[in-house]
């Protein structure tokens, strides 16, 4: 049997139980690598229940800095007997599997083509500790030891790792420590080692911090000005407005200990939004953070902000759906819901960002171009950015940047010019507005979600009507032109194949390029940042015969967004589609990439001949 040998490339999953402490463990696993100077993109794959139910940490180990998912797991750390088939079924030929052999497994139950490593993890914490809640907690320390001998990891690295975790508390540090060495000493004598797996120090990581999206994106929020957040708890959105109300805690109190910030958790979504609309419309920066759900019961209210023209930040950390959907799983699938959120005929700006650094940068751009546009700007992360932690460039802030607050007509302004508040003075498609009390006796005008003149007079007439949604179609326009634009990666080589790609299918996708430029294949890609799409995203479409779009969706929704904006052939964007609620994989892209450019060149040649 040839076994997988590599230094600093490999992936590792834990298979655990949900509530069985594995999670710091696990993440202290992976920090230890990351501290040694090695890239790693780990990934928390959870249920959404309390505790009971499987769960796994999935850590990409890349010394070339790779942070997709690569498909197919080197190691196994199999702790969970309720899923030992199916995580046995994930080893790569000739991988590893270390798993608890406390209870004897009978040989039908391995595979012939891994090697298997046991360890009684059980045995040695009952041996050593009585209490049940310690055994368990001090188990997965014990086989993080025990991993650190096999894969030659620096045991100094973790014993400063855990110092940091427990400091101030001596006890604690003290038991930590002794577990780790009890998993150690155990590899040492008992184990073979080290595995052909390993790794070396190396310096491959640079000034990049770790940090996961949802944290960014609350400092991002900071540092944009918002000062009012209404939110609902919902499943994987929370922690954003739990990072907000941390990093305004920090730096929105001033000298008098006055709190320069006001933070509501409403009664649900819906009182959330309202709250936002009320506030945006008075002058304030606001914004919420939800997922698919709540944006479903926000329509109503989004709707009245667009046609109102009041400027509303939301943060979609998106999940699967559905309905419920999957709470702990990620998707890419409130592309449509969001483009479109309301009836009637509506467009909203969508940002895209492709990681923490990304989510921090868009949080902030999105309350200057709410202000900006007038209008509802919504940042589509997902849970794989939001909750996992990701190597990522550090968040940088010029402190000579000011915030854009759009079109704001002072006093002054309304004395010497006319105001219409839905009049288009400048050609943008973007009018002027007032914030309450500006003046004493102009300015003023009645905000209604009903149809109006340019100068915010109810109105019926059909000519009001179109001069209105024509108006916002026009400044729709203008949005194409403010929001981030799309990035190009060419390819090496001339090639008729592109790709279009978003979001947090950025890390595989770079990967992928990579093995299909080794394979000969030559693709240019495009990431897209924004909707509405620059004149670019046209642009490249027209320039090649067939253009791959690559979403995590069932129903291709930013191909249908394409198609239906840019009325470009259907034809010519393929498909192609991930949507089990795990993020997308390296190995998914190239394979499908390759099935299909093979079918465009190589059969119509078979059908000639």
């Amino acid at each position: 049997m040839k076994q997988v040998e590599a230094t600093n490339d490999f992936v590792i999953k834990f298979a655990n139980v949900n509530g069985s402490g594995s999670a710091s463990a696990n993440e202290l696993f992976a920090k230890v690598i990351l501290r040694m100077g090695v890239p790693v993109s780990p990934r928390n794959i959870f249920p959404s229940n309390i505790q009971g139910l499987p769960t796994w940490y999935e850590v990409r180990v890349s010394e070339k800095g790779y942070l997709g998912r690569r498909g197919g797991i080197d190691l196994m750390v199999a702790m969970n007997p309720q899923t030992w088939a199916a995580d046995l079924e994930e080893i790569e030929p000739g991988g590893y599997l270390f798993y608890d052999s406390t209870r004897p497994r009978p040989a039908s139950e391995f595979r012939d083509d891994i090697t298997v490593i046991g360890m009684p993890l059980t045995e040695i914490c009952n041996a050593v500790y009585s209490d049940p809640r310690q055994r368990q907690l001090f188990k997965n320390i014990m086989y993080v030891g025990a991993l650190s001998v096999l894969l030659e990891m620096d045991a100094q690295v973790i014993e400063n790792l855990l110092a940091e975790q427990y400091k101030g508390k001596e006890k604690l540090l003290a038991s930590n420590v002794q577990a780790l060495n009890l998993g150690r000493d155990f590899a040492k004598e008992h184990l073979t080692h080290p595995l052909p797996i390993k790794i070396a120090k190396a310096n491959r990581v640079g000034e990049r911090i770790f940090v996961d999206g949802n944290t960014a994106a609350g400092l991002g929020a900071v540092y944009g000005g918002a000062t009012v957040c209404a939110w609902y708890p919902i499943t994987p959105s929370t922690s954003v407005a739990e990072a907000f109300m941390s990093y305004c805690a920090k730096f929105r109190v001033d000298a008098q200990g006055q709190h320069n910030y006001a933070i509501v958790q409403g009664e649900d979504e819906l009182a959330s939004i309202g709250m936002v609309v009320g506030a945006g419309w008075n002058g304030s920066r606001a914004f919420t953070a939800t997922s698919g759900p709540g944006i479903s019961l926000m329509t109503e209210f989004i709707g009245l902000a667009y046609f109102a023209e009041i400027p509303v930040t939301i943060v979609n950390v998106q999940r699967g759906g559905p309905s419920t959907g999957m709470p702990t799983r990620t998707q890419q699938a409130d592309i449509t819901a969001c483009a479109y959120a309301s009836h009637g005929d509506t467009k909203h700006v969508l940002l895209l960002p492709e990681d923490p650094r990304e989510c921090f940068e868009h949080t902030a751009m999105a309350l200057d171009l709410a202000d900006r546009l007038q209008t509802p700007v919504f940042v589509m992360t997902d849970l794989d950015i939001g909750m996992n932690q990701r190597l990522c460039e550090p968040l940088t802030w010029d402190d000579a940047r000011g915030y854009d607050r759009g079109k704001v007509m002072t006093a002054e302004d309304l004395e010497q010019k006319d105001f219409g508040r839905y009049k288009d003075v400048d050609g943008d498609g973007i009018p002027w507005r007032t914030l309450p009390g500006t003046h004493p006796t102009r300015g003023s005008y009645f905000t209604r979600g009903t149809t109006r003149d340019a100068y915010a007079r109810y109105s019926e007439r059909g000519p009001d009507y179109i001069y209105n949604v024509q108006r916002l179609l026009h400044k729709f326009a203008t949005a194409a032109t403010l929001v981030p634009q799309p990035v190009p990666r060419p390819a090496a080589k001339r090639t008729r194949f592109g790709v279009i790609f978003f979001g947090s299918t950025s890390p595989a996708m770079h990967e992928a390029l990579d093995d299909l430029a080794v394979q000969g294949i030559h693709v240019d890609a495009l990431r897209l940042r924004a909707f509405p799409f620059p004149a670019s995203v046209k642009e490249f479409i027209d320039a090649h015969e067939l253009v791959f779009v690559v979403e995590q969706n069932r129903d291709a929704q930013m191909r249908s967004l394409l198609v239906n904006e840019l009325e470009v052939n259907p034809a010519k964007l393929q498909k192609m589609l991930h949507y089990d609620g795990t993020p997308i994989t390296a190995r998914f892209i190239t394979t499908r990439i390759t099935d299909h450019v093979h079918e465009a060149v190589v059969a119509p040649q078979e059908v000639k001949s």
